[in-house]
């Protein structure tokens, strides 16, 4: 569901709002911060049955927290991060998960020389430890930030463990269950894809250019 997706990008901006102490928002407003159209605003924040004030928008905490809720905010997400390189190390040094509603609880890596290292405030632990962790952290989310050759073996290792929920950084196609959900951010790919608009909006500057 598309609506999904846009709901963080709305949860951002009225977080932003609310630090500015802005007390009600237009959907106009809202979807200039979230790089929207008014009309999808509304559509996507009747499916939280808000449709706001005419003449005086939507109150931003309340709306905050209905979005809050729809993405599960109320419930403690407990994240464990597997591979603590340079990407790894510098998930778990971001402080916005935390004030997003999720926090960082462990930091996996095989390697002998990491393990035992001190990294945003947590131990890092060995793989074989991932099983306990689960029972004792309550694991919801494994974030893959290894090398590609690695990830789908700590794919399976996480879903074994009982985690449902990966979000994998490594540049490879992972297989998981139905059950399992799973997304994907390879940097590389979006940059391809910046690369493609970058060269379609120069040929239109060009073709521009030579019809004139």
């Amino acid at each position: 569901m598309a609506t999904v997706g846009r709901l963080p990008v709305y949860l951002r901006a009225l977080a932003d709002l609310t630090h500015a102490r802005q007390s009600t928002v237009s959907s106009e407003q809202l979807a200039e911060r979230a790089g929207v159209n008014a009309a999808m605003v509304r559509k996507d924040l009747s499916h939280l049955g808000s449709y706001g004030t005419r003449g005086a928008g939507y109150d931003v905490e309340f709306l905050l927290d209905q979005v809050g809720l729809a993405l599960g905010l109320d419930q403690d997400c407990p994240v464990v991060i597997v591979g603590i390189g340079n990407l790894g190390r510098a998930l778990a040094n971001y402080a916005g998960f935390a004030s997003r509603g999720s926090r960082v609880a462990a930091l996996l890596d095989l390697r002998p020389e990491v393990v035992g290292q001190m990294v945003g405030g947590l131990v890092v632990r060995h793989l074989e430890d991932l099983d306990a962790l689960v029972k004792t952290e309550g694991l919801a989310i494994g974030m893959i930030a290894t090398p590609a050759n690695a990830a789908q073996e700590v794919a399976d290792r996480l879903v074994g463990a009982g985690v449902t929920s990966v979000l994998n950084f490594a540049p490879v196609v992972l297989n998981v269950p139905s059950h399992v959900g799973l997304r994907q951010i390879d940097l590389s790919v979006e940059l391809h894809i910046l690369s493609f608009y970058r060269r379609l909006a120069a040929d239109a500057e060009g073709h521009l250019a030579s019809s004139h």
